[in-house]
């Protein structure tokens, strides 16, 4: 609730009084430039908010110039997205608590036999997709492998760290001349045990981390004959700022016919790491060794946008590589780009997963959604809460609060629980879509999407289960359209996590992987 409150106060307050005060006074007959310059002034004021924010939350972190931009940057981005609201954190979880109840009705209206397929199910793509999912299941280890102990004491968390600390001082002499960047024993010591590898089979381990400078490491697979490189995903405030850094940049990818552009951070990362692979000669290194190889990418969230990246840069040099990217941030790639993608890489999400739906237009989107619930509903807030809370945490059914206002009149809302004037900016983007359930007809941001064909796995059976119960998924070919929209559920941020997918896949095909352990 603090961190809600320190993202989503504004200290400015609210921009509704001083402009209802100017429209009084014959604001709107303002000159064009004046109005203009009024708004900017506010704007620029929000954006010093935002960045004075950042640094107190990094006070930890190295002020220096990439940082300094990259919290420029973010600030715009973010104060941006909250300029035409004044919401406090209690409307935000009332419409989030009314949005998820309005789509699981939505989904239990649903005919079960109405069901558009995302593929067809022909023989020939039922064996592609079950020789994908035993490849991604093997190579899911790497990416996991790539968190180092952190992410092994938590999945073994009564055994993990017996296991790690008698080798954690073991190795630290034998691999200076393998890492790159921090060393740190126990890292390398909890990828030795995921990935079943030997120490000779490892050509160049960097846990260097800055911002948009991410861990990876490079190994030789030899069950699957294969160059390895596997990306580490977000695990530091400092990927976290890799991570907002969403803005796009241009990636100049020469053979994609089109625009060719990608989020900003993520595609710093995936520069830098190709700089690594080819400059030092990384790549050289290992095929070299085992020049019949084929080069494999893998990555998870943050690593799985670097690797499918990193991928794009790398294939018109090595044309047979393939890429495994497991739950990829959403607002990835340019759409040029993307189709490029699906000749390597394979994505694979889990269930409603928050990350491969994250995209600026797809925030937006969830932002006007709960703007609608919230301002359409005449329901007291504490009763919603406390009702949201009940439906989150022991299921039931979702309350039948008027969250529409289709079938009736809009002079039905005798108390609004808010009222709009106190949800926007008069004037602004948002304040017109409120009333429709079109999107905004100029978007402010270019449209990004999810890299390569992509994988669905759901789980079967009911949404809601005991604790201990077995969980069975279902796999399926589907497309970036089915990621357009953020789904709310106690879920979204389970099925991110690495071991889950993993488990997820490891379920799917029956293959007994060493990190199956979880």
């Amino acid at each position: 609730m603090i961190l809600g409150l320190l993202i989503v106060f504004d200290p400015l307050g609210s921009l509704r009084r001083p402009t209802l005060i100017g429209e009084a006074s014959g604001l709107r007959d303002l000159q064009s430039s004046e109005s203009s310059q009024l708004f900017y002034t506010a704007r620029s004021l929000a954006v010093r908010v935002w960045e004075s924010r950042l640094r107190l939350l990094c006070c930890c972190l190295p002020q220096d110039d990439n940082h300094r931009a990259a919290f420029s940057s973010i600030s715009q981005l973010v104060s941006g997205f909250f300029s035409d609201t004044d919401l406090v954190p209690s409307d935000i979880a009332a419409g989030l608590a009314l949005l998820h109840q309005e789509q699981d009705k939505m989904e239990h209206c649903r005919d079960p036999d109405d069901v558009i397929p995302h593929s067809p199910s022909s023989p020939i793509v039922s064996q592609d997709l079950e020789v994908e999912l035993e490849k991604a299941a093997h190579f899911m280890q790497f990416a996991v492998a790539a968190y180092g102990w952190p992410l092994y004491v938590y999945s073994n968390p009564l055994t993990g760290l017996c296991k790690l600390s008698g080798d954690c001082c073991h190795n630290r002499n034998t691999e200076s001349d393998l890492v790159g960047g921090d060393n740190f024993g126990c890292n390398f010591s909890s990828i030795l045990h995921v990935t079943g590898l030997q120490y000779r089979d490892f050509i160049h381990i960097s846990f260097h981390n800055q911002i948009y400078e991410i861990p990876f490491f490079v190994a030789l697979d030899h069950k699957r004959e294969a160059v390895l490189v596997a990306v580490r995903g977000t695990l530091s405030l400092k990927d976290a700022l890799t991570d907002l850094s969403a803005e796009c940049e241009n990636l100049p990818v020469e053979v994609v016919s089109g625009a060719s552009y990608a989020h900003k951070g993520i595609s710093q990362a995936a520069n830098y790491i190709y700089k690594k692979l080819v400059n030092d000669g990384i790549l050289s290194q290992a095929f070299s060794i085992a020049p019949e190889y084929r080069l494999v990418i893998t990555g998870h969230s943050l690593g799985a946008g670097t690797a499918s990246l990193l991928a794009a840069l790398l294939h018109s040099t090595y044309p047979t590589l393939k890429c495994y990217a497991f739950s990829p941030p959403g607002g990835l790639m340019s759409k040029a780009l993307a189709e490029y993608s699906k000749q390597f890489v394979i994505s694979v999400v889990l269930g409603k997963d928050l990350v491969p739906r994250l995209s600026i237009p797809n925030m937006e989107d969830l932002k006007r959604r709960i703007l609608k619930m919230v301002s359409n509903c005449n329901k007291p807030k504490y009763k919603i809460l406390l009702h949201g809370c009940w439906y989150e945490v022991f299921g039931g059914t979702p309350d039948d609060f008027p969250t529409e206002m289709e079938n009736r009149r809009e002079e039905a809302l005798n108390q609004p629980l808010l009222g709009e004037e106190s949800l926007l900016v008069p004037g602004s983007t948002s304040y017109h879509s409120i009333s429709s359930d079109d999107s905004p007809t100029h978007p402010t941001h270019l449209p990004l999407f999810l890299p390569g064909r992509i994988i669905y796995i759901t789980e079967e059976g009911p949404s809601r289960r005991h604790c201990f119960s077995q969980v069975r998924y279902r796999a399926e070919w589907s497309n970036e359209t089915a990621f357009h929209s953020v789904l709310i559920s106690p879920r979204m941020v389970a099925d991110h996590m690495p071991d889950v997918v993993h488990r997820a896949l490891c379920s799917l095909t029956m293959v007994s992987c060493l990190c199956c352990m979880f």
